[in-house]
Parts: C-alpha cells; sequence; structure tokens
C-alpha cells in the first residue's frame, strides 16, 4: 500500500510541473492591472486568463498526469484513458444528469454534484485510466475485433470502468464530500493553529512521498479550500485575509530558513570536510531559496540527524502560525521560493507580502542559531561530520551520462536486480529485486544525496533536480 502511494504521489509532481506557467504569466498580469485584474489591460487580461486556464482545469491535468504515471511504461495512451474516464464521470454525476436520473429539480441534487470536478475525481479518474491501461495494453481480440485489439481496447474498458466508477461515486460521492468538507472546516476553525499543524505534519511526510496527498486537502478544491486557486482570483472563492494562509507560512522557511540551515551545517563540518560539503550545501541552499525546492537539502541531513529534521518540521509550523496572525498572505503555483514570492505580489489575495523579508531574516536567525547548537550540542553528523571511516568523497562521474548511467546500475546490484525505474522530481524511483545489496556509498560517491528503502523490493534515490536525465540513462543503458 505504501509503495502505491508514494507512486500516486510522484505521479502528481507531473500535472504539478505545468503549473509554474501559470503562475508566471498570470503574476505578470496582476502586476500589469494589479487592481481590475484584467478589466483595464487587454494584455493583462490575456495572461490572467492564459494562466487561469491551467489553474481552472487542473482536475483535468491531474487525470491525464496520474493516468501517464501511474502507468507501467508512461505512455501517451494511458493519459487518453485518464481523460475519457474524466468525461464519463464528470458528465454522468453533473447536476443536470443527476438530476434527470432521480427524476427532481436540479436545485434539489445535493451540493456535492456541484463540486464533482475537482482534484479529487481527476486522481481518481487518472487512477482508473492507469489501471486499465496496464492490465488491456496487450490484449488480443479475435481477426474480427483486431482493430480493437492492444492499446486500442484501452479507451473501450476504461469508458466501461469509469461507469462502474460513477455508479459506486453516485452513492459514495455526497458521504465522502461531506467528510472532506467537515475536515476542512474543523482545520479552518483552527485558524493560524491549523495552519502550523498541517505545515509541520507537510514536513515530517516528505520522506514518505506522502506529503502530495496532504498537499491536496489544502491547495486544491478536494475539502473546498482550493488555496491555490482562490489565492490567484481564478475561481472568485477566496477570502481576503485567510485565502493563502495553508502557503504563506512556507516562504520564510525555504527561502531563508533551510538556507541558513545549510550555512549551520557547513559552519559546523569538520575543517578538512567542508570543502567536500560545500558544493552540496550551496547548491541545495540555492535551489530552496529560489525555487522552494528543498528535497536536496533537506535529505542530506534527514537520515543523518532525524532530531534535526523534527527541528526544522516544526520551526516550519511555526513560521505557518506567525504569518498566519500577523497577518501576511502570499502564494505559489510550484513552491514557496523567491520566484513565486515576486510573481505573488499583485495577486488578488496578496497581502503584506513584503513582510516575509523580515519575517524570513528573523528565522534565518532562528535556524542558523538552532541548527548549529543542536548539531554541536548533540554531536549530530550532518554532511561533513561523518566518522572518517563513513565519509565516501563525492566521486561524481563527468561527462559521458552513458558512464554515469553503468556506474548507478553497479551501485544499484547490476542490471539483474533492476525491475523498473522511474523517478518524480528529485528522486530515483526503483523497483529492485533485492535492495540488501545496493551499495549505498558508492551512490553517494555518484553523487546521491541519500538512500531509502520503502520495502525489500524498493528503493529511493535522492539524485536532484537532475534525476530525469540521471534516470533516462539508467533506462537507456538497461535497454542496450
Amino acid at each position: 500500500m505504501m509503495k502505491y502511494l508514494q507512486r500516486l504521489g510522484k505521479s502528481l509532481m507531473l500535472p504539478v510541473a505545468a503549473l509554474p506557467v501559470a503562475s508566471i504569466l498570470m503574476g505578470i498580469g496582476y502586476w500589469i492591472d494589479p487592481t481590475g485584474w484584467g478589466a483595464n489591460n487587454v494584455g493583462a487580461a490575456f495572461l490572467i486568463k492564459a494562466g487561469g486556464a491551467l489553474i481552472d482545469n487542473m482536475a483535468i491535468l491531474f487525470a491525464i498526469g496520474v493516468a501517464v504515471g501511474m502507468s507501467d511504461d508512461n505512455d501517451g495512451t494511458a493519459g487518453l484513458a485518464g481523460l475519457v474516464s474524466w468525461l464519463v464521470i464528470t458528465t454522468l454525476l453533473s447536476p443536470a444528469v443527476v438530476a434527470m436520473f432521480k427524476g427532481i429539480d436540479v436545485a434539489e441534487v445535493p451540493a456535492a454534484f456541484s463540486k464533482i470536478q475537482t482534484q479529487f475525481v481527476g486522481i481518481v479518474a487518472g487512477i482508473i485510466g492507469a489501471s486499465c491501461y496496464n492490465k488491456f495494453k496487450g490484449t488480443k481480440l479475435p481477426d474480427a475485433l483486431g482493430f480493437f485489439s492492444g492499446k486500442r481496447s484501452v479507451a473501450i474498458m476504461t469508458a466501461l470502468a469509469s461507469l462502474v466508477a460513477a455508479l459506486v461515486l453516485f452513492f459514495a460521492w455526497p458521504v465522502v464530500y461531506g467528510a472532506l468538507v467537515s475536515f476542512g472546516e474543523a482545520i479552518i476553525s483552527t485558524g493560524a493553529i491549523g495552519a502550523g499543524i498541517y505545515a509541520f505534519f507537510n514536513r515530517l511526510l516528505i520522506p514518505t512521498g506522502l506529503h502530495h496527498a496532504l498537499n491536496s486537502v489544502f491547495w486544491f478544491d478536494v475539502a473546498g479550500i482550493n488555496d491555490i486557486a482562490n489565492f490567484w482570483g481564478t475561481m472568485g472563492d477566496g477570502v481576503y485575509g485567510q485565502t493563502g494562509m495553508y502557503m504563506t507560512g512556507f516562504f520564510p522557511v525555504m527561502m531563508f530558513g533551510l538556507p541558513a540551515g545549510a550555512l549551520a551545517m557547513y559552519h559546523t563540518a569538520k575543517s578538512n570536510k567542508k570543502n567536500a560539503v560545500y558544493g552540496l550545501l550551496l547548491a541545495a541552499g540555492l535551489s530552496s531559496f529560489f525555487t522552494g525546492v528543498t528535497e536536496p537539502l533537506e535529505f542530506a541531513f534527514m537520515f543523518l540527524a532525524p532530531g534535526l529534521y523534527v527541528l526544522h518540521a516544526g520551526l516550519t509550523g511555526i513560521s505557518a502560525i506567525v504569518c498566519t496572525l500577523l497577518p501576511v498572505r502570499s502564494g505559489f503555483n510550484f513552491s514557496a521560493g523567491f520566484v513565486d514570492w515576486i510573481l505573488s505580489f499583485k495577486a488578488p489575495m496578496a497581502q503584506n507580502p513584503l513582510w516575509l523579508i523580515p519575517i524570513g531574516l528573523v528565522f534565518a536567525l532562528i535556524y542558523y542559531v538552532s541548527f548549529r547548537f543542536v548539531i554541536t550540542k548533540f554531536d549530530l553528523k550532518t554532511p561533513g561530520r561523518e566518522d572518517d571511516d563513513e565519509l565516501t568523497e563525492n566521486t561524481v562521474v563527468s561527462g559521458d551520462m552513458g558512464e554515469l548511467a553503468k556506474a548507478y546500475i553497479e551501485a544499484l546490484g547490476g542490471k539483474n536486480n533492476i525491475v523498473s525505474v522511474d523517478n518524480c522530481v528529485t528522486r530515483l524511483r526503483l523497483g529492485v529485486k533485492d535492495n540488501t545489496i545496493i551499495v549505498d556509498k558508492k551512490l553517494t560517491a555518484l553523487g546521491a544525496r541519500g538512500v531509502i528503502r520503502p520495502g525489500k523490493g524498493n528503493i529511493q534515490v535522492i539524485v536532484g533536480t537532475n534525476v530525469q536525465f540521471v534516470a533516462d540513462a539508467v533506462k537507456a543503458e538497461l535497454k542496450k
């Protein structure tokens, strides 16, 4: 089950990767016309509507992206199947059609069906599409029906499976939707404390990849919160002073806190090892500051010093509470880095975004002092503080990606040990026959930030933001 959920979390990153362009387009549009939101300037309206085309149809992106990501070979046919499932389910469960089924006026249809086109249903449709693709892509039919053999049968089977799913959701969705709304309302009712609890668990779930499931409740329209779309004004349901509270608290941490923590780790590294960790910590710190991609830095210490990581999660929760109370509101479409912060200044729900600079500087000081104190007090083995016999020099293979791929395959137990290769934003995710024969130090020598073993047949290697190139190279080498 854990493996499946991790794979689903990875699949969500494919549609999420389409959102930064929406942030850029809408951010520029709001800068051009900050008061009319496009009503006073045709160019601004053009950009805002273009970005809104992605934000408003995020659920469809999820249906297609999850279907492709969950398929065995990331084939586009699975994406088409996900779209087929989405169209069947959302049409059958639309308020007008439900009213027809029940023989009632559309105004009497339960409110849940007016929210059927959500990211949650998009994810369900994507899972159905991927499952049908994986099961039926190799189907062989009699010659008379040969045209529908193989991948051409996937859409048909997906439509049939979606009929069953729509029937189940017809009864289950009002119950599920009501529970999700109650959960969201319970968190919202706790105000700043709820934002802090969410931010704390968001960080704690990073090692498992399940933070994406938690994010969907607060950032998307699963429980009626929909913080991202409402912040950017595409749905018109935002509440000024409230919308954005589940995003804002990450900015002081990602732009200031974590880079300061990286500086503390560098300063506390052994003098003879500072050069070895300088590049790692600098690159990871810059990645966190500019883009909000924190995994390269977090994985550099979460397993070496888990207590320090819990401290980091706690500080993130405190940041969310502080930002919610002040009040400050800023938002993103990708992550809480410098780029998204700048672009969000003129968004409809933005509130005192410049306050994040002094807040961030305070958190930078807190991170630096607390990290340095805890590392030295408890002699934590953060990067550069490993015992001499535990340190593996970073001997990254440069130049030919083929040679790097060969080195990765060797470290992973050889070609015969690798069952499948996939990746998310920063992790190389592999299915293996035996993860106990994998040599962690060899992977570290190749530049990996860490190694995770979710189960005997699985392994995740934290590579960094260039993981796509490594994954492609390993796949190509395995095919030879």
